[in-house]
């Protein structure tokens, strides 16, 4: 490739690749983890992910072989620590005991006045968001080490970031996996591991697809969004992919919002 004085212009290809890279990705059969998974084996990564369903886990890794992605799985609900430790031991026996990036998506949400949050659901949430991320993080360690650095990648919400009616514990989770990421950062650069996070606002998925076919509700959603539409999956796995390909090391302890704008947009 040459620029505009006729110079040649040296591109180095192993900037944007991962390929020999190795992955795991939690949450990985559903919307913007199945997106994010596809995504790296595009960049070349081979991937371990989870799911809770084996049924959905075998259809996932049924289609990403047709298509010729080297993806492993394990089924896993991350808000139990024992999963949490078989998912990690399963990803170290497929990769040899190393890893190179870990992308802790998986997460759960619902909506309820904070008054009316039972117990139960607040320890449900908060291990499901907060104590996986920690926990999957702190069993990846030592495979990072022993690859000699790595990535994290953590999924937050830009809830963590503006205050929403009636997501208080779940906004409350997606805040202290943002802390946690400068933290990680911080504490684990010394050791060549970055840790980012990626912020999603509305973005189409499974969850949301039924709603978008009501007038009143994409109005609703897409009001403050300067770009004028919800994201779609593929759009956050994109960033999560950079996050992880040698192009972004100077790049650790961001949480970045992916949302359309909507988190800056003061416009009434």
């Amino acid at each position: 490739m040459e620029n505009g004085n006729g110079n040649s212009l040296a591109i180095n290809g192993a900037q944007w690749s991962l390929a020999g890279k190795t992955a795991a990705v939690t949450g990985g059969t559903k919307g913007i983890g199945y997106a994010i998974v596809e995504e790296l084996c595009k960049f070349g990564a081979t991937v371990h992910t989870c799911a809770r369903k084996e049924a959905d886990l075998h259809k996932c890794l049924r289609e990403w072989e047709a298509k010729g992605f080297r993806v492993t799985g394990s089924t896993c609900d991350v808000s139990s620590p024992e999963d949490r430790e078989k998912f990690m031991a399963d990803a170290s026996s497929v990769f040899g005991g190393k890893l190179d990036i870990l992308v802790n998506n998986a997460g759960t949400g619902f909506v309820k006045p904070m008054a009316l949050i039972t117990p139960e659901e607040y320890k449900f949430m908060m291990s499901t968001n907060v104590d996986s991320t920690f926990h999957m993080s702190q069993l990846a360690y030592p495979l990072f080490k022993a690859s000699g650095g790595g990535a994290v990648v953590n999924n937050s919400s830009l809830a963590g970031i503006l205050g929403i009616d009636n997501l208080s514990i779940y906004g409350t989770t997606k805040a202290a996996v943002n802390q946690l990421t400068r933290n990680m950062a911080c504490e684990w650069a010394k050791d060549n591991i970055r840790t980012n996070c990626v912020a999603p606002g509305s973005i189409r998925t499974p969850l949301l697809e039924p709603l978008m076919a009501i007038p009143e509700f994409v109005s609703k959603e897409t009001y403050r969004i300067p770009l004028g539409r919800v994201g779609e999956a593929e759009e956050v796995a994109q960033l999560v992919a950079f996050l992880c390909l040698p192009a972004s090391r100077y790049i650790t302890g961001q949480v970045i919002s992916i949302d359309g704008g909507k988190s800056v947009n003061g416009n009434l």
